[in-house]
């Protein structure tokens, strides 16, 4: 007997996804909360909402068609067959796409101008990340295809370890590189100036916000109840845990580190996390902890990146990894359930990337030109927090009355 009642149950299912992720971006936001400077807090809360909000606009009226080739406008039909399915299913994508610009906020914390920002979300959720989404999650191009005929299996990446963390890493690296580093950051004599997390509370709720989250982000990507897997489920938890031992290990007991390295291990896990055995998952999570520590220490301080909360070494190089980590842990030789090639991996991984830094180097850069990108040395000494929105996040005084 057909189920009749099933496209209601596959709305619900996914609504409550899209909630779980929506939710996840007050996770980013106290997670750059907690590491930036106390006269950047408020700049940090302010600019993921309005990064959102912006987010929304720029996909409902241009990313979602150029990725998948459907729209609202105009539409009646789309308003009420399967009981609303294809809105949950936008509602649902829409807040992928919108951890793009939250992903980056955090590489160009604290001396970025807020206007061009937003301008910027805008130009990267309407057309950089859906010109590959397209690419990965729709086969637009016939790109998909021929990564089947060639190499017997195409690109795979479940929930996004490329599609969405690894584009907006390297959207990031771009964006960073453009602005350079903070005032004071790096002295003339080449030394590096501390600039340590101002609430370590902060930092950790936002990371807990996350992790909670993701595990919408992950199951949920199925988008459809009768294709929920507990594998993902399990999968997601036991990459979370080995990211957070290793990075806790690696790290030396840092609690910055050791509540980014859970993300590092959810990050690299959503691409395999439907194919891979939990062992797996539990190697891929553990590498990917260990690699934040390192590639962060080494990017902050030996290459002098001041990407402010390492979102090219957490999304950018994790989740490049876990794509590539999907075609290995994948094979049935390794306890997955095959369906994988490594060297289509491979192929989507660098496809991503080169879209993703190059969309994002040439938006920032037209900005950079156009209307400028950055602070002032004043205004950035001063805290964006009192230079754009001329509030502090603990006012010194209150009026009496």
């Amino acid at each position: 007997m057909e189920n009749n009642s099933l496209p209601v149950q596959d709305v619900l299912f996914l609504l409550i996804g899209a909630v779980m992720v929506l939710a996840m971006h007050a996770g980013f936001a106290f997670l750059e909360v907690g590491t930036v400077r106390q006269k950047n807090q408020v700049n940090a809360l302010v600019k993921i909402l309005a990064d959102l909000a912006v987010s929304t606009l720029a996909y409902f009226f241009i990313g979602y068609t150029l990725a998948y080739g459907s729209h609202f406008l105009m539409n009646d039909q789309a308003l009420s067959v399967d009981a609303g399915y294809a809105l949950v299913k936008f509602f649902f994508l829409m807040t992928f796409a919108a951890a793009i610009p939250a992903i980056v906020s955090g590489g160009i914390a604290e001396r970025a101008k807020f206007n061009p920002q937003l301008a910027a979300t805008f130009a990267i959720v309407g057309f950089v990340y859906p010109f590959f989404e397209g690419i990965a999650w729709n086969g637009n191009f016939g790109i998909q295809a021929w990564l089947v005929t060639t190499f017997g299996a195409q690109f795979h990446d479940f929930a996004g370890s490329v599609v969405v963390h690894a584009v907006g890493g390297w959207i990031a690296l771009a964006a960073v590189l453009h602005l350079g580093a903070r005032r004071g950051r790096y002295t003339k004599e080449g030394l590096v100036s501390a600039h340590p997390p101002s609430n370590i509370p902060f930092l950790a709720l936002g990371s807990w916000i996350l992790i909670v989250g993701w595990f919408g982000f992950n199951v949920m990507s199925a988008q459809k109840l009768e294709a929920i897997s507990g594998l993902v489920a399990l999968n997601s938890l036991m990459a979370m845990v080995g990211g957070s031992l290793a990075a806790l290990i690696v790290g030396k007991n840092d609690p910055g580190f050791a509540y980014n390295g859970p993300l590092a291990g959810l990050v690299a896990i959503c691409a395999g996390s439907d194919i891979v055995h939990p062992m797996g998952a539990l190697a891929i999570g553990t590498i990917a902890g260990a690699m934040f520590v390192t590639l962060f220490t080494l990017t902050q301080n030996k290459w002098k990146i001041d990407d402010v909360l390492g979102v090219w070494p957490l999304h950018g190089l994790c989740g490049a990894f876990g794509a590539l980590a999907a075609g290995i842990f994948g094979l049935e030789s390794l306890g997955g359930m095959g369906g994988v090639s490594l060297i289509s991996q491979i192929i989507g991984t660098l496809i991503g990337i080169s879209i993703a830094f190059t969309g994002g180097y040439l938006v920032y850069g037209l900005l950079k030109l156009v209307v400028g990108i950055r602070l002032s040395d004043e205004e950035e000494y001063d805290g964006a927090d009192m230079t754009i929105h001329r509030i502090t996040a603990t006012p010194d005084r209150e009026t009496r009355w």
